[in-house]
């Protein structure tokens, strides 16, 4: 009989434990069933890029605060999916939990993501950082729950800067028919056409082999990226065009966040947006550090003239032309006036 009573007793302790509510940061569901999510988190940069170390932290926040009932899995360096649109597509269909895209990818499934790409929108972080975070990058984000994905917040790349093979860029004559490659939006492959050059988008995870074997004579990307995927060996001269400011965002399928208990909901939204904080920051220090790290590498890197980014600016405005229609007059001016 005690042997039994203490069998029973060992059991009780065990239901207790594992159907205990809780709020805040201690874990468990408020359904009390205690049931573990998994969730896969693919991206396409290095281990040591920003995007990764911040999403670690996610990890680190999630698994913790949820007493395990959240278990994330990051796969970096584009070994589940070797582009941005495919790992979108992955999450959207629940092949996946998350990815963290570049925002220019995310036009493929909402066009009007299409006004963060265009050429020289924003001067400065701070701009950027007012539209993303406030009410129109908000409304965009909840906007893609059409598509069955939750977009929890914006991140970033940084800005954008030009790098080829052929010599230091001076003026629009030095890049006239070079081989671009771009992302997988069609405002920045229109941006490069516009400038004279030849450019087609191509999966970022097969970039480094393209370069290489000179399939692409040119290629743009923010500083972290160049350094972290060892491109400065496959290019040669970068110039600090900073031509677009690029966001990332943190994306999640939509039906296994409403699927998750409301306190796991919660945790979610608050590691991402600590996440979003300290990206920001590792990046924008990263890309100080990088670029130093660049020149120490043997790659050429010039800033442009004021002259040379007057004359990028004249030669794209037919690209706010162009795609006017497709992302909306009305989004377009409510983002040029909430920057001036």
């Amino acid at each position: 009989m005690k042997k039994v009573f203490l069998v029973l007793f060992a059991a009780l302790l065990t239901l207790a434990a594992c159907g205990r509510p809780s709020s805040g940061g201690d874990g468990g569901s408020e359904d009390g069933s205690g049931e573990t999510y998994t969730i896969s988190l693919a991206h396409l940069v290095s281990e040591d890029q920003s995007s990764h170390i911040a999403a670690e932290s996610f990890k680190k926040k999630l698994e913790e605060e949820s007493d395990g009932q959240l278990k994330v899995e990051l796969h970096p360096n584009g070994e589940l999916y070797p582009s941005d649109r495919e790992a979108i597509e992955a999450v959207q269909q629940g092949n996946i939990q998350m990815t963290i895209p570049a925002v220019a990818s995310i036009s493929s499934f909402n066009e009007d993501f299409m006004v963060f790409d265009l050429p020289f929108l924003f001067e400065n972080y701070e701009q950027a950082y007012k539209v993303l975070d406030g009410e129109i990058g908000q409304g965009l984000l909840d906007d893609l729950s059409e598509q069955n994905i939750k977009g929890l917040v914006f991140a970033e790349n940084g800005f954008r800067h030009l790098s080829n093979n052929q010599g230091p860029v001076e003026s629009l004559e030095d890049i006239q028919g070079l081989k671009m490659r771009t992302l997988e939006s069609a405002v920045h492959t229109a941006t490069f056409n516009a400038l004279g050059m030849n450019a087609s988008p191509f999966a970022f995870g097969e970039l480094y082999t393209a370069l290489q074997q000179g399939t692409y004579d040119a290629m743009e990307a923010p500083v972290s990226l160049f350094y972290t995927n060892k491109f400065y060996e496959v290019q040669d001269y970068l110039t600090m065009t900073g031509h677009v400011y690029a966001p990332t965002a943190l994306l999640m399928n939509n039906d296994f966040y409403e699927g998750l208990p409301k306190d796991l909901q919660e945790l979610v939204v608050e590691a991402s947006e600590e996440y979003r904080t300290e990206q920001r920051e590792l990046a924008q220090k990263q890309d100080s550090e990088f670029l130093e790290e660049l020149k120490a590498e043997g790659m050429e890197v010039n800033e442009p003239s004021e002259e040379l980014i007057q004359s990028f600016k004249e030669e794209v405005q037919s690209v706010y032309d162009e795609f006017e229609d497709d992302i909306g007059k009305e989004l377009l001016e409510k983002v040029q006036q909430a920057v001036e």
